[in-house]
């Protein structure tokens, strides 16, 4: 299963899609009136590293608008940073992306407001489709990291000079491993491990396996439903039966 695959389990579970079960650590909730989903916790995540240098790099840099014209996600990962790595005559441009030693690559090592600008979802989801498990950075936009949080995809922080020693780090040694507790806010690399940071909030989503919304809701079908029922702009035929 890929990587995509694994962490979309959930959601596939929720939206009633089939889907094969993931090897991951899961957390299986369930309430009344709704679906048993089991949702994986993100403790841990390990991977090879890509550097991705620059300050206040948008999300129309991460997947231009033109490319958001779409019904699904599926395929976005291919124009993950389409026009910092090709050409308008689609030639490559010299980017790390392009590069053959980070095409295995699922730790991206970012600078400072990565994901700044509009708050395209789509943004997380060409990086995890390219195959993104982590982010580390010295600072996320808030809504940015809010939409990696909803793929399961952590967005941990730590101060420009570990950041930089990192992605130095990283370009010697493009095959070397990352490793990052998210519970215990360090990374590994190397022969060193560093402190980082991680939102109080995410790191209790992703550790407890809370993060997937989606499955959340569907497995609390019936509150939902009582809550939409309460809402005095909601009409009764928009509320769906239980099933």
């Amino acid at each position: 299963m890929s990587r995509e695959d694994e962490r979309s389990e959930s959601s596939k579970k929720a939206s009633g899609e089939d889907g094969p079960a993931s090897a991951a650590e899961v957390r299986e909730v369930r309430t009344d009136g709704g679906d048993e989903v089991e949702i994986p916790a993100v403790d841990y995540v390990s991977g090879s590293g890509v550097p991705i240098r620059g300050n206040d790099i948008d999300t129309d840099q991460i997947i231009p608008a033109r490319f958001m014209k779409v019904v699904t996600f599926d395929g976005l990962g291919e124009f993950a940073f389409f026009d910092q790595r090709f050409t308008e005559d689609d030639d490559l441009k010299d980017h790390p992306m392009n590069e053959d030693r980070f095409q295995d690559s699922s730790v991206m090592v970012v600078n400072s407001n990565f994901g700044c600008g509009s708050s395209r979802e789509h943004a997380p989801q060409a990086l995890m489709r390219w195959g993104i498990d982590a982010l580390i950075g010295e600072s996320f936009a808030e809504i940015f990291a809010g939409n990696c949080l909803a793929l399961g995809i952590p967005t941990v922080t730590a101060d420009a000079e570990t950041i930089e020693e990192l992605q130095a780090w990283v370009d010697e040694n493009p095959d070397g491993e990352i490793e990052i507790d998210v519970e215990a806010e360090t990374v590994t690399y190397g022969d060193r491990t560093v402190d980082v940071t991680v939102d109080d909030a995410q790191r209790k989503a992703l550790v407890e396996g809370v993060w997937d919304t989606t499955a959340l809701m569907k497995s609390n079908a019936n509150a939902v439903r009582e809550t939409a029922a309460e809402l005095p702009y909601v009409e009764d035929a928009a509320i769906p039966e239980a099933e």
